[in-house]
């Protein structure tokens, strides 16, 4: 079983419609990373998505990568906001990932007024960016985010920069937060006019940690974990046809996605939906 393809945006490569996330590595070892990765293969995944932020994951990817570079897109990201620790960190990267070029280098996570501001005016990260791409450091330049505000914040970047891709948070909940779902639809339909690919987050996130909750899973915020459930909320977002799902950071989670998604089964309708998220319990990670 291999999970399908679609056009990355109008980067012209032609990406599984799942991409791997990297934060699954984050405290993993090397052997453990390899298998991880080695699933990969089998599944037909061609992009992986990581960041120095996720722990040790880009160390963990570099060996591997060395063996498998010339197969897979490869994208990564700096959560720095000036020039010269943008820079610093690009090329740190390069080194953790044993290669001499990534095709996705993304601005992480802005969101914050100030610190978007900084990035993409004069003298920050946006400029470190543009300069590693100029060198063949990357091909592309994206920007990526989470929170509620994070829709809209990307329909401002779009409109000061013209970034390659984006991403962001979508799941049935998402789509159902009163203002969020309006915005997710009004980037993505700017992103289709222009030929930005739009990748999604957190398709398989069931809420917040519990205050005192037992934290049986790796990733931040609790995630869907029965397979049954995960095939749904797969389904549902890969029922999509103009964005891409990258997976949860949690190892024993991942091989359900990949499996969902390979078997693609039919995209549920909204009343299925509806019992879904009151029947798993869906509820908000950012807050409300």
């Amino acid at each position: 079983m291999t999970i399908g393809m679609r056009a990355f945006g109008s980067t012209g490569y032609l990406s599984s419609e799942v991409i791997f996330g990297g934060a699954a590595l984050w405290s993993e070892s090397q052997s453990t990373a390899d298998r991880v990765l080695d699933l990969l293969l089998e599944y037909g995944i061609n992009h992986i998505d990581t960041a120095p932020r996720y722990g040790d994951a880009e160390l963990r990817i570099g060996p591997w990568m060395a063996r498998h570079r010339k197969n897979f897109f490869l994208a990564t990201k700096t959560g720095e906001r000036d020039y010269a620790g943008a820079r610093d960190d690009i090329h740190r990267s390069l080194e953790r990932l044993q290669t001499d070029h990534v095709d996705l280098l993304q601005l992480h996570s802005l969101t914050h007024p100030d610190e978007w501001e900084q990035a993409l005016s004069p003298g920050g990260a946006l400029e470190a960016a543009i300069e590693a791409r100029e060198q063949g450091l990357t091909r592309f330049i994206g920007v990526t985010g989470h929170g509620w505000t994070v829709a809209a914040m990307h329909r401002r970047a779009l409109e000061r920069f013209a970034f390659d891709s984006v991403l962001m948070p979508w799941n049935w909940f998402a789509a159902n937060h009163p203002t969020y779902g309006r915005d997710f639809e009004a980037t993505a339909a700017l992103c289709a006019e222009r030929g930005v690919a739009v990748q999604t987050i957190k398709s398989c996130a069931r809420g917040a940690w519990a205050a005192g909750q037992s934290r049986t899973r790796t990733t931040w915020y609790q995630p869907l974990d029965q397979e049954a459930d995960i095939r749904t909320a797969v389904a549902w977002v890969l029922g999509r046809p103009d964005i891409f799902l990258i997976s949860t950071g949690d190892t024993h989670v991942l091989p359900m996605i990949l499996k969902a998604a390979a078997e693609r089964p039919p995209v549920p309708d909204a009343a299925a939906m509806e019992a879904f998220g009151a029947n798993a319990g869906l509820t908000s990670i950012f807050g409300l």
